[in-house]
């Protein structure tokens, strides 16, 4: 094996363990997103997103309901509006598809459709689905293999009524 070989290599596991990272890093935004949700000890969104992160939506319906934030406090400060004890959803679950993930050196751009499954506390329900297309770079800190969220843009595709059903008890 050449010094040539080795160092594709290395640069292939470099990538895939880049890959993994921007999984995990989206993954818990979307579980910390969900309602209920139990957070795990000292996890928190903001930890999520760089210091100057921007989130935006985009397209027709999410351009004016979002528009463009800019800084991690705004943005973790614009999402809190929508999470416990904030009485606006009763529950909300969010499912990724269609994932394409690129990594370039420090860089990495995430693509996904979403499907949001919203109940909220008037009783109305929807899903919804969006196009999510976010950059990361890798955490600052030495000891961290985190990548972070930079730029987090969503765009609404379409949204459907829903009916939400209460849990059923089952007894056997």
């Amino acid at each position: 094996m050449t010094q040539t070989n080795i160092d594709a290599l290395l640069e292939r596991v470099c990538a895939l363990e880049a890959q993994n990272e921007v999984r995990k890093t989206i993954a818990r935004y979307m579980a910390l997103c969900d309602v209920p949700c139990a957070p795990l000890e000292r996890e928190s969104l903001a930890a999520l997103f760089t210091e100057d992160a921007v989130w935006e939506g985009i397209g027709t319906q999410y351009a004016q309901k979002f528009g463009r934030l800019r800084g991690r406090a705004a943005i973790v400060e614009m999402l809190q509006r929508y999470l416990p004890p904030s009485p606006h959803f009763a529950t909300n679950v969010h499912f990724l598809t269609s994932e394409q993930i690129e990594v370039q050196g420090d860089c990495a751009k995430g693509r996904w459709i979403m499907l949001q499954a919203s109940g909220y506390v008037d009783a109305k329900a929807e899903l919804i689905a969006a196009r999510l297309e976010i950059d990361f770079t890798p955490s600052a800190r030495e000891e961290s293999q985190a990548w972070l969220i930079r730029h987090f843009r969503t765009e609404r595709l379409f949204d459907a009524p829903w009916q939400v059903n209460p849990r059923k008890e089952t007894h056997a």
